[in-house]
C-alpha cells in the first residue's frame, strides 16, 4: 500500500529485449508503464484485493513471441501479446506474508506483429502498444474473451482505460473500417 494506506504499490519492470523497440518506438518502455499503470487504476478491484503487485513487460521481437507461443500455448507462429498470470501462493487471501509484493506476471508484446497490426490498422504503434499491454495486464488480472459476454466485458472495460490514456476505442474503430470496406 502507499505510505497512506490508500492504494496498493505497483511495482512495473520492463525489459526492452528487441533492439526495434528502441530504434521505432524510443519511448516504448515509458509507454509500456504508463498503459499498465492505466490498467490497474481502472480494473484495480481484480488485482490483489488492495496488495501491492508487480508485473513483468517483456517487448520482444516475433521469433521469442513464437518460440513462447509454441511452448506455453501449443501454437505455432507469433502473436501480438502474451499474458502469463503467475502462480503463486501470494494470490490466496490471507496467505501471502505483509508487505509482500503479489507477483501477477508477465505480458510479452512482439514487435513486428505489432507494428504491421499497427499499419494495416491506420493506427499509432504507440497506441496499438498502449492497447496490447492494456489487454495484457487485463489477462492477468481475471478478464478473457472466450464467450461473447466475457469478450463483451472486457472490450468495455478496455476502451475505457484507454480513453484515459487519450487512445479511442479500438474495437469500434476497427469495426467501422469493416463496414467502409464492405
Amino acid at each position: 500500500m502507499d505510505e497512506d494506506g490508500s492504494k496498493p504499490y505497483i511495482e512495473i519492470d520492463v525489459l526492452v529485449e528487441a533492439s526495434d523497440w528502441l530504434r521505432c518506438l524510443p519511448l516504448a518502455r515509458d509507454i509500456a508503464i504508463t498503459a499498465a499503470a492505466a490498467s490497474f487504476s481502472g480494473i484495480g478491484e481484480k488485482t490483489a484485493a488492495g496488495q501491492d503487485v508487480e508485473l513483468s513487460i517483456l517487448l520482444t521481437d516475433n521469433t521469442t513471441i513464437a518460440a513462447l507461443n509454441a511452448k506455453w500455448r501449443g501454437k505455432s507462429g507469433p502473436t501480438n501479446v502474451l499474458s502469463f498470470p503467475a502462480e503463486n501462493i501470494a494470490h490466496m487471501p490471507g496467505i501471502a506474508p505483509p508487505g509482500a509484493l503479489v507477483l501477477l506476471g508477465d505480458v510479452a508484446v512482439a514487435f513486428e506483429t505489432l507494428m504491421a497490426e499497427a499499419r494495416a490498422a491506420g493506427i499509432a504503434p504507440e497506441d496499438h502498444l498502449r492497447h496490447l499491454i492494456v489487454h495484457g495486464v487485463m489477462h492477468l488480472c481475471g478478464y478473457d474473451h472466450e464467450n461473447d459476454v466475457d469478450a463483451d466485458r472486457m472490450e468495455i472495460r478496455e476502451a475505457e482505460i484507454l480513453q484515459t490514456l487519450g487512445v479511442s476505442n479500438p474495437y469500434v474503430a476497427a469495426e467501422k473500417r469493416l463496414e467502409h470496406h464492405r
